[in-house]
């Protein structure tokens, strides 16, 4: 299984946003943002979209597959 990282909360500071003001953006709510930066809940590809244009930024700037977890289980 891949584990998705992200620069969420990152950009978030860049841009001086809260998660409530992140998820009223997106349309989604607070907790969805708290789960995405703990990386307890991976996005769809709509809110990660969404997420990426509300920091101006590509999606693969802020998500991201750890290439280490997938070759520890190829082996």
């Amino acid at each position: 299984m891949n584990e998705l990282n992200n620069r969420v909360r990152e950009y978030r500071a860049r841009d001086r946003l809260s998660q409530s003001e992140l998820a009223q953006r997106i349309g989604a709510s607070r907790q969805t943002i708290a789960l995405i930066e703990r990386g307890d809940y991976s996005p769809s590809v709509v809110l990660a979209l969404k997420i990426a244009e509300v920091f101006a930024v590509t999606v693969e700037s802020v998500f991201w597959i750890n290439k280490e977890k997938e070759s520890e289980q190829d082996e």
